[in-house]
């Protein structure tokens, strides 16, 4: 069953595993969530679930938002999103999202909003190289340089490397591990690091990644054309003896 939450970033920490591998972690407080919207097929043409995260005063919300969600007859909530998951048959409107949605071991995918750094050169954008810092090469070390072909096109290609504004866009982490859930602090734990400063707006959701377990190992083929498949000395092993 596909699982989804919003939480908030609290910042990284480290745990010691079973083994006593030290594990980098990143503590979410997740939840809890409303229900407010269940979106359907007969209706919308898709199944989706749209949950609200952290109670806001009246003041702070338009007068369509504040609408949207009496109509729900739920708290006021300043964070909604969009989930489509595959049975919404099981959730209602108003039901709560808490934590414990997801359990120790679970994969999740994180998307947030990263930390912005502001109006950037090439080099740290892009990973551009200098121009050489002697013999003449001037005050023009860290410039983009020539980027455009001559006279066809005579233009520069859509897409290309340059300045800009760097960070504040949308990043998924993909396939994390699940390393601790606390229900009574709406506390999710999860491997490794997640877009977005402290206190940031992160969504959770299983992740879409096929995820396979590891088989038995693929032994000798059975293909009769296959040198690893005759059973005689013609065998590349056999040979070498």
């Amino acid at each position: 069953m596909k699982k989804a939450i919003i939480g908030k970033k609290v910042g990284m920490t480290q745990i010691f595993d079973e083994a006593g591998r030290v594990v980098p972690v990143t503590v979410i407080e997740a939840g809890p969530c409303v229900v407010v919207q269940k979106k359907t097929v007969e209706k919308e043409g898709y199944n989706a679930i749209q949950l609200g995260y952290q109670d806001v005063t009246e003041r702070k919300l338009t007068n369509p938002e504040k609408g949207h969600m009496e109509k729900a007859g739920v708290a006021l909530k300043k964070h909604l999103k969009e989930f489509r998951l595959e049975a919404c048959d099981a959730v209602n409107v108003g039901d709560i999202v808490k934590a414990d949605t997801f359990a120790e071991g679970d994969k999740v995918d994180v998307t947030g909003i990263s930390k912005g750094k502001g109006y950037q050169g090439v080099i740290k954008r892009w990973g551009a190289q200098r121009t050489p810092t002697s013999h003449g090469g001037g005050p023009v070390h860290r410039h983009a340089g020539s980027m455009g072909s001559g006279t066809d096109p005579a233009r520069i290609f859509k897409g290309k490397i340059g300045a800009g504004q760097m960070g504040c866009e949308q990043v998924t982490v993909q396939n994390l591990d699940v390393v601790k859930v606390d229900p009574e602090l709406n506390m999710i734990v999860v491997r490794g690091a997640i877009p977005g400063p402290k206190g940031g707006i992160v969504y959770l959701k299983n992740t879409v990644k096929n995820i396979k377990s590891k088989g038995a190992g693929a032994g000798i083929s059975t293909n009769p054309q296959k040198q690893s498949a005759r059973v005689n000395p013609q065998k590349a092993s056999a040979r070498n003896r």
